[in-house]
């Protein structure tokens, strides 16, 4: 028998901020391999073009939900929407995300705080809770089984000068997809977070033409080079798939060995 545990063939995956950046990455490789791919992202334009991209990579449907997580009623819609659209949700990856720092811990602003802490930590609860709602009602039917995923930050568990806010809502959830984990275990249920690092997307836009942080930073990446969006194609396939149903409440590092030097 052919062991194809990666073939996603019939599993319906929820990817927030999937239609850029490191969402995208995630997003491509899930339809790759034969997914239902849901994208939420807030601009209509970029959901567009990345259901126009993803949607020729395997022989799944991607569509794309226009959605603020920030809001609970558009997370809470959006989920009953593509449950009753799909009639199940396999994998949700809770990926949207923005960074705000401050000059300084001392300047900083409680604007800056909760810029971060809406979409961060409050549109990651909104949701997991959404989906591990609808996996939990699916297993109490008989059909366990489910994957929750959060993108965190190494700024979670190292420290970010400056970026305490974005910090604390990355630790926190790193935290939380603990607590899932031990929670919905007995639901086949599994819930890891993912921990990029130095990555070339949007929002290190600034660092990324910067010559001093290239020679102070990137340098230090043992692989020698920034991240790219997918290299996290083969993590939110592995997280998704059948091959990690024992695999939960772990932090996977994806930092080109940055953390290790």
């Amino acid at each position: 028998m052919t062991y194809a545990p990666f073939d996603l063939t019939g599993k319906v995956c929820v990817v927030t901020g999937g239609n850029k950046g490191i969402g995208l990455g995630m997003v491509e490789a899930l339809a790759a391999s034969n997914a239902h791919v849901v994208i939420w992202g807030r601009k209509e334009a970029d959901n567009a073009a990345a259901v126009k991209k993803a949607s020729t990579l395997g022989t799944g449907t991607v569509k794309a939900w226009q959605v603020d997580v920030g809001e609970e009623a558009e997370v809470v819609k959006a989920m009953a929407e593509a449950e009753e659209e799909f009639g199940r949700i396999d994998s949700c990856i809770a990926n949207a995300g923005v960074g705000r720092g401050a000059p300084s811990f001392e300047q900083m602003t409680i604007e800056t705080w909760r810029y971060n802490e809406r979409i961060n930590a409050e549109g990651a609860f909104f949701t997991l809770r959404e989906a591990g709602k609808s996996m939990v009602k699916r297993a109490k039917a008989g059909d366990p089984g489910g994957s929750l995923v959060g993108t965190a930050s190494l700024a979670g568990i190292e420290g970010a000068a400056r970026n305490q806010a974005y910090a604390h809502t990355k630790g926190g959830l790193i935290a939380m997809m603990n607590a899932i984990a031990t929670e919905y275990g007995r639901y086949g249920i599994r819930a890891n977070s993912i921990l990029p690092g130095w990555i070339a997307t949007d929002m290190t836009d600034a660092a990324q033409g910067n010559d001093v942080f290239q020679s102070k930073v990137i340098s230090r990446v043992p692989i020698r080079r920034w991240g790219e969006p997918e290299d996290f194609g083969g993590m939110a396939v592995y997280l998704s798939s059948d091959a990690s149903k024992y695999h939960s409440g772990d932090t996977l590092i994806i930092d080109g060995g940055y953390s290790k030097f």
